[in-house]
């Protein structure tokens, strides 16, 4: 039983995993950007190109 409730007292794995979820959080919205930005750069070029040829 003191196993247990060692176990259960330990917060280590907690703090790894909310680490974990914080770094997927900012992964997830550095990738949302990146794709926003990529968009309008494309347009962007698109749109260079067509007024050139």
């Amino acid at each position: 039983m003191s196993k247990f409730l060692k176990l259960i007292r330990n917060e280590e794995g907690a703090t790894a995993i909310e680490y974990g979820l914080i770094a997927a959080l900012i992964a997830v919205a550095a990738i949302g950007a990146m794709q926003g930005i990529g968009n309008k750069l494309n347009t962007t070029f698109n749109n260079v190109s067509n007024n050139l040829g």
